[in-house]
């Protein structure tokens, strides 16, 4: 198992096109990998489940569709007025 924690942090947006087609290729050698990031869109692409914490619980698991469209999700990260939109 490899542990990512914000490994795309403090990179430009050429060098995170660069580093994320390297998850998908450590996957595909049997490597799981746990990445935690808040680059959500650069995330998302390269993720087959996402888990949403919200003040250390957990608010949400399923595929990064599933987690982008839970009302939960939305409300934690984006306020009551774009969840109930």
């Amino acid at each position: 198992m490899l542990l990512l924690d914000e490994v795309l942090a403090g990179l430009n947006p050429a060098e995170v096109s660069q580093a994320l087609p390297l998850i998908p290729q450590i996957r595909e050698d049997g490597v799981s990998v746990l990445v935690i990031e808040h680059l959500m869109t650069a995330l998302m692409s390269v993720s087959e489940r996402v888990l949403v914490l919200d003040q250390g619980e957990l608010i949400a698991s399923g595929t990064p569709d599933e987690v982008a469209n839970d009302s939960k999700v939305i409300k934690a990260y984006l306020g009551d007025e774009a969840a109930s939109a």
